[in-house]
């Protein structure tokens, strides 16, 4: 018999889940920052399995970057991680491209390693500039210190759950090879909730639940769309920046599962004209001292007071943020219509056309719903702009909200502009990231035809931030 030449780590799928929500809970009871880095330090010093701890972050848009060091050399090294940030698009400028990765060992995972790979474990970075502070453009570590700031001040806690839609396509890399094709294959016509036990998109969706049950997801339900091909595998609540941390794994594995069945997971918000698009539901909440702040029995559609001014904030900003939660070309045949398109700025116990919901809950689950974010958004920058216009944002009269006479923009041209204008987007981001942010959307923008017309361009999904074809975007 061959003598097996390696030993790697490689854990059952129950072993992977009993550790990822161990650290979860550690998240959530907010354990000291020392003794986590402390624990994590001794663990992956004592497991001699672990080849290679996998770092992620994420650039101005959204873009996942991974990148791995070797365990012994991270162990040594933790505190002094660098890389060149002027390859990263929307960071830094080629003469100051030097950037520090700091490790958010809370921020802790085990993978499945037939998944990820064998040896493996992953730790979400935050990205420090030369002078040791926390870099502007790293939303990720802007939103975590909001999340902080709030809580140290008023003992907020601010919770997100998101339902993420998407289409399973044929073939691998159906995305980037859209301009050869001009069309997506679709694997399965079923429709909402249909689909046969053994078809391909139930086989993926039941082995991506399986990979978000192992890495502590906590799921709840998981199903075909109403779009043909068309998913959603639903899971808990949790704090800000873990919910942000789980859209982007989120997106990895539906990817990475897609792949090694030679499909695509396509997260584009519109790729197919006709059907209903790809959404992002963004269900928010504030709880202080364990307690639900949006709940109100005998409130407006069981609502708070204080949850009604969070969402008469949003509505008063909608346009202002329509960039920050639609952020492509393509997110703007989204906003349609006549399929269900959350593209009135309005709030809403039963409109789906409203830019926010007001979903049916109880003591736990009160939350509101903003509709109208597309999957491809920066989850982080959804998140801290959600958050922090609900909570400081400015409130127009209320004569002028909540009547639906307003819309959202229906192009990515009117979004910029409205983003560009409006002194909300300042304070939200400051102005060298907003204009940053503007100007990668307006160059996606200048990429693509004007006018979106009846059919999806090939250029809208070439230059997509989320289909990474470096080489198309370096000819210009």
């Amino acid at each position: 018999m061959p003598m097996e030449l390696h030993d790697r780590l490689s854990l059952p799928y129950s072993e992977l889940e009993d550790l990822n929500l161990k650290a979860k809970e550690q998240r959530k009871n907010r354990v000291p920052f020392h003794k986590i880095q402390e624990e994590r330090i001794k663990y992956l010093a004592d497991e001699k399995r672990i080849k290679a701890v996998t770092v992620l972050f994420s650039d101005l848009e959204g873009r996942l970057h991974m990148l791995d060091y070797d365990k012994q050399f991270l162990v040594k090294s933790y505190d002094n991680l660098t890389f060149d940030g002027s390859s990263i698009r929307g960071f830094t400028a080629q003469r100051e491209s030097d950037l520090r990765l700091a490790l958010d060992w809370s921020a802790f995972y085990w993978p499945p390693s037939d998944i990820f790979g064998s040896g493996k474990v992953l730790v979400f970075g935050e990205v420090i500039d030369k002078d040791g502070t926390p870099y502007s453009a790293d939303v990720r570590g802007v939103l975590k210190a909001y999340a902080n700031k709030v809580y140290e001040k008023h003992s907020y806690t601010l919770n997100a759950a998101n339902e993420i839609e998407g289409f399973l396509f044929r073939g691998p890399d159906a995305e980037r090879r859209y301009y050869e094709t001009g069309k997506f294959d679709y694997v399965n016509t079923g429709g909402y909730y249909h689909s046969l036990p053994g078809d391909p998109l139930r086989l993926f969706i039941d082995a991506t639940a399986e990979v978000q049950r192992a890495m502590g997801f906590q799921n709840e339900k998981d199903h075909p769309e109403v779009a043909p091909s068309q998913f959603e595998i639903n899971y808990s609540y949790a704090d800000v920046v873990t919910a942000a941390d789980q859209i982007q794994l989120y997106k990895l594995i539906c990817r990475q599962v897609a792949t090694k069945m030679g499909l695509t997971a396509c997260f584009l918000p519109k790729p197919v004209v006709g059907v209903n698009g790809n959404g992002m539901h963004t269900n928010v909440s504030i709880s202080q001292n364990g307690k639900n702040l949006f709940w109100d029995p005998n409130g407006e559609e069981s609502i708070s007071k204080f949850a009604w001014e969070f969402v008469d904030r949003v509505l008063t900003h909608g346009n202002d943020i329509c960039l920050l939660l639609n952020a492509s070309v393509n997110a703007y045949r989204r906003l349609d219509p006549h399929f269900e398109a959350p593209n009135q700025i309005k709030a809403s116990a039963v409109d789906r056309g409203s830019m926010i919901r007001i979903p049916i809950g109880n003591e736990r689950s009160a939350r509101v719903e903003v509709r109208s974010v597309g999957p491809d958004a920066n989850p982080y920058m959804v998140l801290l702009s959600v958050f922090k216009t609900g909570i400081e944002g400015t409130i127009e009269k209320a004569s002028d909200l909540r009547n639906g006479d307003r819309f959202l923009p229906d192009n990515i041209y009117d979004a910029i502009e409205n983003f560009r204008g409006a002194d909300w987007t300042c304070k939200l981001l400051g102005n060298d990231v907003k204009a940053r942010y503007a100007d990668l959307k307006q160059t996606s923008a200048d990429r693509c035809p004007r006018l979106l017309g009846t059919f999806v361009k090939a250029p809208e999904v070439q230059y997509h931030h989320e289909v990474y074809n470096q080489f198309l975007w370096n000819l210009f």
